[in-house]
């Protein structure tokens, strides 16, 4: 792959710390809105929820994105809505997003729109089999 760009592959990780009386609730909201994205996101490759092995109150959604179709596609998802209001009331400080790999001018608009703090790692460099 010579070029990275909207129509190419791309990783998000977002980052968030639960309230420890809140874990088993915040679980819940995680499994439904993970079944929900499966369920009517084909763009969206990979979606885990993953917990920090040094800190049981840290997690990280790993998000693989098939383009940036695939995440506005999510941003606009109804559920996506739905977990980031309860999210609010369960976690420890804000969600911030890390995306490695290169975007395109709608996705950054979209995500300034969402209001969580974010950084784009642009690609240089290497290829996607994805």
């Amino acid at each position: 792959m010579s070029s990275f760009g909207s129509d190419t592959p791309f990783m998000l990780l977002a980052k968030l710390k639960v309230k420890e009386d809140k874990v088993a609730e915040y679980l819940e909201i995680a499994d439904k809105t993970d079944k929900a994205v499966e369920a009517d996101e084909p763009g969206m490759l990979h979606h885990t929820f993953d917990q920090d092995p040094d800190d049981p109150l840290r997690y990280v959604w790993s998000e693989v994105y098939k383009n940036d179709d695939a995440l506005l596609a999510h941003l606009a998802n109804p559920v996506l809505a739905a977990y980031l209001e309860a999210h609010a009331g369960l976690c420890d400080g804000a969600l911030t997003v890390e995306i490695y790999g290169t975007v395109g001018d709608k996705v950054i608009e979209a995500m300034n729109g969402t209001g969580v703090p974010y950084k784009i790692f642009k690609t240089k460099l290497g290829y996607s089999r994805v």
